[in-house]
């Protein structure tokens, strides 16, 4: 029979480790919030949504031990929230890579999140042809006896460049990371085609917008001077008024 001290280790063992995994769910909380709301907000003023979807995971134990083993770190909670950066993820996906930039300028510009490292696979793709903007952050969560700032990484792609991704994973997945040299050939080509479609559609975009600008018909508030607007809405009738 375990003894009441090894009884009592293992309960305080077990609510570290859901308090360690619980930190991480409450960091991709706040950074959907923040990424709501700076999508909202974009949407109201500029009339677009440069972001087409987001999702989040958390590394699961395995995956945990896995990148343990190969950096070889010491077993305690401690090293590996400071070493193992990735626990948290979100991916965001954008139309056009222009607008992962925006995305990204709007994240880092945030008071209260801190940005340790800023990876851009777009700039200089891996030699695989990956290409993604990576932001390594510490974001602050607030439990009941403390603040911590914890650490997350932000994927921010466009459709074409996630859509390679995860072909790319699931082949090597398939292969166990023994994948023919054909077929990582063929890979590097179609993340090339991939980043030439992204040019080509970002293209196209800009033309339509000039165009929908040459096109547009002044409102009233484009054509009206303000002293006459202020004039005519004083004129207005008091429609708070009670008769």
């Amino acid at each position: 029979m375990k003894t009441e001290l090894e009884v009592n280790s293992l309960k305080s063992f077990q609510t570290e480790l859901t308090r360690f995994f619980l930190a991480y769910k409450f960091a991709l909380q706040e950074v959907e919030t923040k990424i709501n709301i700076l999508q909202e907000e974009f949407k109201l003023i500029h009339e677009y949504n440069p972001i087409e979807h987001i999702s989040t995971r958390v590394k699961s134990p395995k995956s945990i031990l896995t990148k343990m083993l190969k950096k070889e770190l010491p077993p305690t909670m401690e090293d590996v929230r400071e070493n193992i950066r990735d626990i948290a993820g979100a991916r965001i996906t954008c139309s056009f890579v222009e607008d992962i930039y925006k995305v990204s300028a709007m994240l880092q510009a945030q008071h209260d999140i801190e940005v340790v490292q800023v990876k851009d696979y777009i700039a200089s793709p891996k030699d695989n042809g990956y290409q993604s903007l990576h932001l390594i952050i510490k974001i602050p969560i607030f439990m009941s006896d403390h603040m911590e700032k914890v650490y997350t990484e932000i994927q921010i792609r466009t459709i074409a460049m996630d859509f390679w991704a995860s072909l790319e994973h699931k082949i090597y997945y398939k292969y166990n990371k023994e994948v023919p040299e054909h077929i990582r050939v063929e890979l590097k080509e179609a993340a090339l085609q991939a980043a030439e479609l992204d040019r080509k559609m970002e293209r196209l975009n800009k033309e339509i917008n000039i165009l929908k600008e040459n096109e547009a018909e002044p409102t009233l508030l484009d054509s009206t001077p303000i002293s006459q607007l202020a004039k005519y809405f004083a004129q207005l009738p008091n429609l708070n008024h009670n008769d």
